[in-house]
């Protein structure tokens, strides 16, 4: 007994598959590249290393500059590298972008509060 909808499968499937990675092969390389420089600029800042997480981070936001986690993650990282003006500006931009993402809500009212920027609550997104 044959299925005729395998064999169409069958049949098809080169088809689809050239279609599939076409797409994909289009669209999401910026995407997967903007998701590793971040996971590699949140390591770094793990491991304490600021200006590397700064490096990566800003890598990543040009390619994601809609992204307000990596863009929250980048004023963590320009805090932790000396710098509260740039910092200021991620969280603005991160809030501006999604208006309910609260981590950076919270950074960027724990930085307005704190005169110094020593001790601000820094809130990472995963």
């Amino acid at each position: 007994m044959r299925y005729p909808l395998a064999m169409a499968a069958r049949r098809f499937l080169p088809v689809l598959l050239a279609l599939g990675l076409g797409a994909l092969s289009g669209m999401g390389c910026t995407s997967i590249e903007g998701a590793r420089l971040a996971r590699g600029g949140s390591q770094a800042l793990d491991r304490g290393d600021a200006e590397q997480a700064v490096s990566l981070l800003e890598q990543a936001a040009q390619l994601e500059p809609d992204a307000a986690p990596i863009l929250n993650n980048l004023g963590i990282a320009y805090l932790a590298a000396g710098r509260p003006l740039q910092a200021e500006l991620a969280f603005e931009r991160a809030v501006a972008l999604d208006c309910s993402h609260q981590p950076a809500q919270r950074n960027l009212r724990a930085l307005r509060d704190e005169p110094r920027h020593e001790s601000v609550a820094r809130q990472s997104t995963p």
